[in-house]
């Protein structure tokens, strides 16, 4: 005994109008390869799943110059990141620490 009226799922739209189809969003990275001084960084503050995540970006350099960049920087900061579509994350808080290390690595930031 049901109560009320079946629902139609094919009501209003059809297969072909295109709602359904996935599109992905990613931002482009630079084609351009830009020595360091020459970046003007800017810093994120994400949290993920509780925890704060900081950003840095967006660079402009070759994908093994930058894992490099950021194998020192791990190791300098004693914490995980990675390096992401231009992006380096590393998990906490340590803008303050990160910000000194990239400039004695010869990076600018914007103001």
């Amino acid at each position: 005994m049901s109560r009320g009226k079946k629902l139609d799922l094919f009501i209003g739209a059809e297969i072909d109008d295109g709602w359904n189809e996935i599109t992905e969003r990613r931002s482009e990275v630079a084609k351009e390869i830009l020595e360091p001084a020459k970046h003007f960084l800017v810093f994120r503050k994400e949290k993920r799943r509780g925890k704060v995540v900081t950003l840095v970006g967006e660079f402009c350099l070759e994908d093994a110059a930058a894992n490099d960049v950021l194998k020192t920087l791990k190791k300098k900061l004693a914490c995980g990141g990675t390096y992401k579509d231009g992006w380096m994350e590393f998990q906490g808080e340590v803008q303050e620490k990160l910000k000194s290390n990239l400039q004695e690595l010869g990076f600018r930031f914007k103001k």
